[in-house]
């Protein structure tokens, strides 16, 4: 019985076309629509967000990586309810984010062949880190208000990483069922 180790499998994964086309519609509508229509939570709409980004990572060719980087702030952009009348300020932080989630999926995809949680966490805490830090600089210089700390620090820290970990745990299923179709071929 051959056991594959997710870790060692060469990044990104290939898929048949049609299942990569698949693949490529659903994360990519995922990305938008989910803040689009739940952005009412923060939270949620993190957390399948980072777990598109991580997918995204191990699935998909870097050439794919902007839109899905580009999307979910556009999304929570265009329905503006998250931040209600503070939307205006996610304006500020659009390159930021953009940024933060090339981050995320660049530090994963590095650490990646080390451990898949340990480069889940490290990837989390790269995000976190880039945001907050430049939210605090932004509320230093009294571009934003307060609130923005707490959105762009721990927040962003606890969706990374739980999405990172959901992820995780769907990606060992789809493992297994390589490691099955492996034994049955």
């Amino acid at each position: 019985m051959e056991k594959i180790k997710l870790a060692s499998l060469p990044l990104p994964i290939i898929m048949e076309n049609k299942k990569a086309m698949l693949f490529f519609v659903s994360i990519f509508s995922l990305s938008f629509f989910v803040p689009f229509f739940l952005s009412h939570s923060q939270l949620l709409t993190g957390i399948i967000v980072n777990a598109c980004l991580f997918s995204a990572a191990v699935f998909m060719p870097k050439r794919f990586f902007i839109p899905l980087i580009v999307f979910p702030s556009l999304g929570v952009l265009a329905r503006g309810i998250i931040f209600g009348p503070l939307t205006v300020f996610l304006i500020y932080f659009l390159p930021f984010i953009w940024l933060s989630n090339l981050i995320l999926i660049s530090v994963f995809k590095k650490f990646y062949s080390l451990n898949s949680f340990i480069s889940v966490f490290i990837a989390a805490v790269a995000k976190y880190l880039f945001l907050f830090i430049t939210a605090s600089l932004y509320f230093k210089f009294k571009f934003i208000p307060a609130v923005f700390l707490q959105t762009m620090g721990i927040n962003q820290f606890l969706t990374a990483l739980i999405g990172g970990i959901i992820f995780l745990i769907i990606f060992s299923f789809y493992g297994q069922h390589i490691t099955r179709s492996k034994r049955t071929a």
